[in-house]
């Protein structure tokens, strides 16, 4: 008979979990069998071992068997009953925010959610755990899991442990052996096999060694599936840039190496340098460019001090042609290229797996591909503290981190630190394409050689004076044509600009007028708004060369950028501005424009990265921005613009070329542009020494000076 409920009544009823819970624990937090064996590896880690060993049967006629035993701590009976048989137990993280380490390796415990061994329940169906612990008899558990999620519920489904005298771990062992049999598909394919094997080995940092800890994959029968894989040393060696590097809240020291193969004629180069600052990209979805561009610490706020290597390998066929032999490399980065993440030296699962891409580095190669690194040529690591790096928190199914702010500094960070190599990399790639006869070099300059070479071939056969008219137009045009895509390119570099400034003057007007200040300083407000559209206009205006005042040329400068002088606060100095008039020039206004604002704007934001931090009063700021006119440098009269930011760390060959920026994320086309506008106008742009013009002491960072031919 039914019981009846009666009204005003309390209940009190516990959760009674299903036993099929267990399975939803191994089949649905584990997303492979492969990641179920890395699991039970890292908890042989946790247990203090020396060693994890994975042993896959696939031969045996009584069934396929995976085993993984380890010389651990081992397990009591009392263990066994109040921790590995409580899903979720707390027991490793205790540990962990108690600071309390292992007796032997002194290691911090991986694990924390107390879910980890289920991972057995994802390889098989039948497991047998045998285990014992220091002093102690050995126990043994055995797991029909067939039988047990039979049971309605888990309290209703007891498991048996058989304590025994050791037959397993004899004399002083210790350690625990899992058994899984009757295994689960998918099928352990010659393929599924060497990717375990790759993910077992990869465990441990091959660059920083776990206390000792080692983990070996051992398949009877099938050892030649697994014998030739690639050493990993030796495909190491035949990478030709190696970087190392360690960020300690703002400090950052690396190393950087250029290691040219045998069969190239150059000499290695190599980079140190110490207490440096980390540039950091930008945000994404940060249009507004606000964020902090060199790392501090702020940054490694529950990440702490950040290390890795990288070793970079090229496959361009000019390369490869003369390395010779470079299949086996080649499928080894395809499979395992990328850049993995280890703390206290032991893997965070899945970062640097085939078809992870955490960093977006296969994006960034397709936007600009000739600096960018991809995945199938870089071989990483970044290392963390397991104690320091608690804003780093794994996700349940074991794939990376939680998606968190730490975790996007992470990628700041690490990004921050390719963009360094990736800059010293750009010099020696050029270096190398010089011997592999691949062309590069400024667009301006390709169009006249073959013209010149066309008119003198004319002349030889008499048809110059004919012919010149077509070859004059077609030198015309070309000009034409590059001309536009030029404007349309400076013009696309400033827009972002001028989003911003308009951004930042609507908020200040908003300001003015919420916070009841006089219409006055409204008017104002407006009008400066008003200025930063009419210099965009002026740069998107496509006007032929014509005679032009230096000085009106710094003031549309300056009231393009008088928002962002203020923004970043930057005392702006131009005594150019107090002369009744500069120098005459013949330009096209908004092309010479354009370039002296992406002057200007490499200024601002080296500026920032040394003077990260700067006082709200901008007369005691000491981002200085120096602009002027000068007679002193050959070729005719120059724009002179100095500034009190970290200074050139290249040669002048280097600052213009294409795509070459030590700025992350950074196109390395704004000087390229500015030096392409200047060689358009008939002028040049210079990279003058502080002694070859005159300019004041305090603005000792990096100077450019934009060189016009004399007006006569």
């Amino acid at each position: 008979m039914a019981k009846v409920e009666t009204r005003g009544q309390v209940v009190k009823q516990p959760f009674r979990p299903r036993a099929r819970v267990l399975q939803l624990l191994g089949d649905e937090l584990i997303g492979s069998p492969r990641l179920a064996v890395f699991e039970l590896v890292k908890n042989a880690y946790d247990a203090d071992a020396n060693e994890a060993i994975v042993r896959l049967n696939l031969t045996q006629p009584n069934g396929s068997m995976i085993a993984v035993t380890d010389d651990g701590e081992g397990m009591s009976l009392d263990v066994l009953r109040s921790v590995w048989l409580v899903p979720g137990d707390d027991h490793r993280r205790r540990q962990r925010q108690n600071d309390e380490r292992s007796r032997r390796h002194h290691r911090l415990p991986l694990g924390e959610k107390g879910l980890g061994r289920f991972a057995v329940h994802k390889l098989g169906n039948r497991i047998t755990l045998t285990t014992r612990a220091h002093d102690s008899d050995e126990c043994v558990v055995d797991i029909d899991w067939n039988t047990l999620i039979e049971k309605p519920f888990l309290d209703e489904a007891p498991v048996t442990i058989l304590v025994r005298e050791p037959e397993v771990f004899t004399g002083e062992q210790t350690g625990t052996c899992i058994e899984v049999r009757e295994l689960r598909p998918p099928e352990w394919t010659r393929r599924e096999v060497r990717s375990l094997c790759n993910q077992i080995t990869s465990i441990c940092s091959p660059f920083e060694r776990p206390g000792e800890f080692r983990a070996v994959l051992q398949a009877p029968g099938r050892e030649y599936w697994i014998d030739d894989l690639p050493d990993f040393e030796a495909i190491l060696k035949r990478a030709m840039w190696r970087f190392q590097f360690r960020l300690d809240q703002e400090h950052l020291d690396c190393t950087y190496e250029f290691r040219p193969a045998a069969g190239f004629k150059l000499e290695r180069r190599k980079v140190t340098k110490t207490g440096d600052r980390l540039q950091l990209p930008p945000v994404p979805g940060d249009g507004r460019g606000d964020h902090n561009v060199v790392a501090d610490a702020s940054t490694t706020h529950g990440i702490g001090p950040v290390s890795g290597e990288f070793y970079v390998f090229d496959r361009d066929r000019e390369v490869l042609n003369r390395l010779g032999n470079t299949r086996l490399m080649t499928d080894y980065l395809d499979q395992n290229g990328g850049v993995r993440v280890y703390r206290d030296g032991v893997r965070v699962y899945n970062y640097g797996e085939h078809g992870d891409d955490w960093l977006g580095l296969d994006l960034r190669r397709v936007n600009v591909p000739t600096r960018r690194i991809s995945r199938n040529i870089i071989l990483g690591a970044v290392h963390l503290s397991l104690s320091d790096s608690y804003g780093l928190r794994e996700k349940t199914n074991r794939e990376g981190f939680i998606e968190n702010d730490a975790c996007a500094r992470l990628r700041q960070i690490v990004l921050g630190a390719l963009g360094a190599l990736e800059a010293e990399r750009r010099i020696d790639k050029e270096r190398m394409r010089q011997i592999t006869d691949q062309r590069s070099g400024a667009v301006a300059s390709r169009i006249e050689p073959p013209i010149q070479e066309l008119r003198q071939a004319l002349a030889r056969q008499g048809s110059g004076e004919r012919f010149e008219p077509y070859v004059a137009k077609i030198e015309r045009d070309y000009r034409d044509m590059q001309e536009t895509l030029l404007t349309a390119g400076m013009s696309g570099l400033n827009l972002a600009v001028v989003f911003h400034e308009v951004e930042h003057g609507v908020r200040a007007l908003r300001r003015v007028i919420v916070e009841g200040r006089d219409l006055e300083e409204a008017a104002r407000q407006a009008e400066e708004l008003m200025r930063v559209l009419d210099g965009f206009a002026t740069l998107l205006r496509r006007d032929s060369r014509k005679l032009h005042n230096a000085r009106r040329l710094v003031a549309a400068a300056q009231q393009f950028n008088l928002l962002r002088f203020r923004h970043h606060r930057v005392r702006f100095d131009s005594p150019l501005l107090g002369r009744d008039r500069g120098f005459e020039l013949r330009c096209a206004l908004g092309l010479v424009l354009g370039a002296l604002n992406n002057l200007i704007d490499n200024s601002l934001y080296w500026m920032r990265v040394r003077w990260p931090d700067c006082p709200a009063d901008t007369s005691r700021s000491p981002r200085r921005l120096f602009v002027d006119e000068s007679r002193e440098l050959e070729g005719g009269p120059a724009i002179v613009v100095a500034d009190s930011g970290v200074g050139f760390q290249d040669t002048p060959d280097h600052l213009a070329q294409p795509f070459f920026t030590r700025k992350p994320n950074g196109m390395g086309i704004g000087l390229y542009y500015a030096n392409l506008a200047m060689e358009l106008n008939g002028g040049r742009l210079a990279f003058p020494q502080p002694d070859e013009v005159e300019i004041p002491p305090e603005y000792d960072g990096a100077v450019v000076a934009m060189v016009f031919k004399e007006v006569r």
